[in-house]
């Protein structure tokens, strides 16, 4: 399995999906989001802090561009929204945290693809009306081709 399609009604869909997927991560996984404004990208890391077992209310990073996060694992949450290059990317020290000891999510993951790893959790949030989207999960890589499988099973 490479893809599964998810439909969610409700931010506690889009966050338990993301729950989900905080319980079956492990070190150094890397979950890439990409969406328009208010698709549903921070809900889903709300969820995923909670299967971390982070009891923070995670807020977006737009204007610090990373939060950090102590649980079961660390949650670096990086939004590359107000980052238009690699190097202002490298500036922040992407590459530590997405080789660091914790679970790497990445907000506009679309604007880093060129310098990101290719193995990773892509997940696509779109529009379906205003009150449901669909949610792409895509896996890059055996590690991930696990996850989507565990994230699966468990819906």
């Amino acid at each position: 399995m490479t893809t599964l399609h998810i439909r969610s009604n409700s931010p506690e869909r889009t966050q338990q999906v993301g729950t989900i997927i905080g319980k079956s991560v492990i070190p150094n996984d890397l979950i890439l989001l990409s969406g328009t404004l208010g698709s549903g990208k921070t809900c889903l890391t709300q969820g995923i802090a909670w299967g971390l077992d982070i009891n923070e209310y995670t807020l977006s990073p737009t204007f610090v561009l990373v939060r950090e996060y102590y649980g079961r694992l660390r949650l670096y949450h990086i939004d590359l929204y107000r980052l238009d290059t690699g190097e202002d990317m490298m500036n922040i020290g992407l590459d530590d945290y997405v080789y660091g000891n914790g679970v790497c999510v990445i907000e506009w993951a679309e604007k880093g693809e060129h310098i990101l790893p290719a193995s990773n959790l892509s997940v696509q949030f779109s529009y379906l009306s205003q009150h449901e989207r669909d949610i792409r999960i895509e896996a890059h890589g055996e590690r991930y081709e696990q996850l989507l499988k565990t994230v699966a099973e468990s819906l």
